[in-house]
């Protein structure tokens, strides 16, 4: 506990020493491990339901599940270790977490499906009564469900969860005890899942938009980020009080550690959105592998009754003169 609380005269969440790679990756003491806590308790949930499916004789992809467990690893990764804490005293450490909760750790765990796996697991209620699965399917088609899975409300969200932040007191405020800064950080978490659950379309949801629209939110959204990234970069004002005055003893100069800060947002979204593009891809021609598959079949139950009909049209055309045509 050497660089989190040995020498301390702070509050246990606010290290006094300066970071080293060792001091970042240990485990940082904090009031309530809100995140430790329940990313223990989504693990034991999404395992609980492959156990569930697999006595019913019903095999859950084992890559679903690493997937999942890696984006709860991310989650844990900049919450519960000494970048949480550190993430209240530089600006750059700061922007490693927003970074993390809002383009990797929701793309890892919309990846593992937990949706679909929670409507597959849950069993359905006795007739007439509401159990678990169908209050979920109650939710997920709701009016509130379809309005925070539109685009026109995930994608401004998103965006001001830079620009409006920010640039405006918020983000001071928020930062001024540890429980505002934890809000903020499920904050990031939640927006990221909101914004890339209609784009990633593995779990179900209100909207089933088309893989061409799921690509241009993509990059209608992901581009701001880079350009936030070079915005703050480029300062030559700070634009968080908060962090301009970290301890003297640190030798961190406020203006520069906030230019890193600013790059970690511009470089950082380059592999998310890597990810994101190739699994739109690959269900995109999934989709056209099995509509090709659906077609050969109907033209296999029919005859090519419809080709058929299609080349009659064609001989008729070529059969009427000139003038009638």
């Amino acid at each position: 506990m050497d660089g989190m609380s040995g020498g301390m005269s702070g509050p246990m969440w606010m290290p006094m020493v300066a970071p080293t790679l060792a001091r970042l990756l240990a485990w940082h003491p904090q009031p309530v491990p809100v995140f430790p806590v329940g990313t223990a308790l989504a693990l034991l949930a999404y395992t609980a339901g492959m156990v569930m499916l697999r006595r019913r004789g019903v095999r859950w992809p084992v890559g679903r599940w690493i997937v999942f467990v890696a984006g709860l690893l991310t989650v844990v990764a900049v919450t519960g270790t000494g970048v949480g804490g550190y993430g209240m005293r530089l600006f750059s450490v700061h922007m490693v977490q927003h970074m993390v909760l809002s383009m990797l750790s929701p793309v890892l765990l919309l990846l593992g499906a937990p949706v679909t796996l929670a409507l597959r697991a849950l069993p359905p209620a006795p007739r007439g009564r509401r159990g678990p699965r169908e209050v979920l399917l109650v939710v997920l088609h709701s009016r509130v469900a379809r309005v925070l899975a539109s685009p026109f409300f995930s994608l401004p969200l998103f965006l001001a969860s830079l620009y409006g932040l920010y640039y405006t007191p918020i983000f001071d405020a928020a930062m001024s005890n540890w429980a505002g800064h934890t809000l903020m950080l499920v904050h990031f978490l939640a927006v990221g899942l909101l914004f890339f659950w209609p784009i990633l379309g593995v779990d179900p949801g209100p909207h089933r938009v088309s893989h061409p629209i799921r690509l241009a939110e993509l990059f209608v959204g992901v581009p701001f980020h880079a350009v936030f990234g070079i915005a703050v970069m480029m300062s030559s004002t700070l634009i968080a009080g908060y962090f301009a005055h970290p301890p003297s003893a640190w030798g961190v100069s406020p203006l520069q550690d906030q230019s890193t800060g600013g790059g970690i947002a511009w470089a950082f979204t380059e592999v998310p959105t890597a990810l994101v593009l190739v699994v739109v891809f690959l269900d995109w021609w999934r989709s056209d592998q099995r509509l090709a598959r659906r077609t050969d079949r109907a033209a296999d139950r029919d005859d090519d009754a419809k080709l058929a009909e299609y080349n009659a049209h064609l001989q008729s055309l070529a059969r009427r003169s000139p003038h009638d045509r």
